[in-house]
């Protein structure tokens, strides 16, 4: 009886260290995403302030389409690299929280 209290005690904690290491790698990737899409949000706003002035000083209606076609485009660019960024980013937060939990799911087999 003693033998499997002390197993389960060493198991019990051998998960609850796991789990604070998986908890601290999916802090440090979440917050590295908040970081990012922060900077994204503040880079989007200022081209589009950007853009609008732009647009508010057009002289003619081709030179307006041209502005705004351009922005669109860049808006565009923008939004498809920071979605693959941010796919990429939580695919590393996955890998990392699951990275202390491999030990214990190779002693199960």
């Amino acid at each position: 009886m003693i033998q499997s209290f002390e197993d389960a005690s060493k198991a019990g904690k051998e998960f609850m260290d796991t789990g604070l290491k998986s908890f601290a790698a999916l802090s440090k990737n979440a917050q590295a995403i908040t970081v990012e899409a922060t900077e994204y949000s503040k880079k989007a706003f200022e081209n589009g302030t950007a853009a609008f002035e732009k647009l508010t000083s057009a002289k003619s209606l081709d030179k307006a389409v041209e502005i705004q076609t351009d922005y669109a485009k860049q808006a565009y660019e923008g939004f498809v690299a920071q979605a693959t960024k941010m796919g990429e980013l939580y695919a590393e937060m996955a890998k990392d929280a699951y990275k202390p939990f491999e030990s214990v799911v190779a002693k199960a087999k």
